[in-house]
């Protein structure tokens, strides 16, 4: 994987979801969350199974009743990825999820009630031995700190989750990552880079309730890429009015950006101009829709002309540089004998693709 920049990674603690390393340079994760209600089962684990195939590490699920709660024991026993227990207001609804084998815990401690439920559900989670995400969000701060601040701060945030830490640790327990996440993208990083510096848990960094596709990409994109850039963050969620799906695609594009995680195919590819001898868009649109299941990484250069084509084409595992009629192919950075007809580049390019993932895994597997 191409590497321009080396990032220093904050030094944190190790903690594990299921199988799923976090913190301490384990590979960055990428989390999503159902947005189907619990209690549909079926539809929650469908929707769990369709989050596998792009990739995902962990899901969250929300258990807001006890009814939701019995469904969690069931989608848990016919699902492979790790399940966080996403967990407001109700203690019972934790200990319940823990006894159904949920392989981690999402809570906010200032909206669970006293001390004591708190420590039974640590003491559960002790029991079983798995972690706790102590999740602060700007939106729901405890009352007395919101009075002290009068608004969101990243003071605000951080002081949160320093009370909360305090009390996990007063309780001996250290296996617990936490998040300081607001929707202002500068008050969420501010936070997480004043609370990196005050401790050695593992940080479950986003952007929450970034807004629509388009827009919480492009939120999430800067905020979170601020961070990762930084050295800050283990794992991340991105948070998006749409497809959970889309949320991981964009997880992995940030990682992908960032030379810290590859997975798919990463196009390059012109915004196209007049000089295109080929339909561009078009091809690299149905391209990256027919190949979403590959999961090899792989470099793929699609230019429509000359002016860039062939210096992206050599650098590239595979590329293509338009011409009329017929386009240049180029494999590992040497252009082929034969051309590619511009009306057949889709499919001859979606069987090389393939080809050359197969190749690539063959030889991965070899190495190991």
């Amino acid at each position: 994987m191409k590497t321009y920049k080396n990032i220093n990674r904050r030094q944190s603690d190790r903690i594990y979801v299921g199988k799923i390393p976090i913190g301490n340079n384990a590979p960055i994760s990428v989390q999503s969350m159902t947005n189907t209600r619990t209690t549909n089962t079926l539809q929650t684990i469908n929707q769990i199974l369709e989050l596998q195939k792009v990739g995902v590490d962990i899901v969250r699920v929300s258990i807001p009743t006890l009814n939701a709660a019995e469904s969690f024991k069931i989608i848990k026993e016919k699902v492979e990825t790790p399940l966080i227990a996403d967990i407001h207001f109700d203690y019972r609804l934790a200990l319940k999820a823990i006894k159904y084998g949920a392989d981690c815990l999402r809570i906010n401690p200032g909206n669970i009630g006293n001390k004591r439920r708190v420590s039974e559900i640590i003491n559960a989670a002790k029991d079983k031995n798995i972690p706790i995400r102590i999740g602060i969000n700007a939106g729901s701060l405890e009352k007395d700190i919101l009075k002290k601040y009068g608004i969101p701060t990243p003071e605000a945030l951080v002081e949160s989750a320093i009370r909360n830490i305090e009390y996990f640790d007063s309780l001996n327990f250290n296996q617990f990552k936490v998040s300081v996440k607001a929707s202002d993208v500068f008050l969420a990083v501010e936070a997480y880079r004043i609370l990196g510096k005050k401790i050695t848990q593992p940080l479950h960094i986003g952007i929450t309730e970034a807004g629509s596709l388009r827009t919480g990409t492009v939120k999430s994109s800067i905020g979170i890429s601020a961070l990762l850039s930084e050295g800050i963050g283990d794992t991340l969620r991105v948070s998006l009015a749409a497809n959970p799906v889309e949320e991981v695609k964009v997880g992995y594009d940030i990682l992908k950006v960032l030379c810290l995680r590859s997975r798919g195919v990463n196009f390059i590819a012109c915004p196209t101009c007049s000089r295109q001898e080929f339909d561009v868009i078009n091809t690299v649109n149905q391209l990256e829709k027919k190949l979403e299941d590959i999961s090899t990484p792989i470099d793929v250069s699609i230019i429509g002309c000359v002016v860039n084509g062939i210096g992206e084409a050599k650098v590239a595992t595979l590329g293509l540089t338009g011409s009329y009629k017929k386009s240049s192919f180029y494999e590992n950075g040497i252009r082929q004998k034969n051309k590619l007809k511009n009306e057949e580049i889709i499919e001859q390019m979606e069987i090389k693709i393939r080809k050359k993932a197969k190749e690539l895994d063959k030889l991965n597997y070899l190495k190991k």
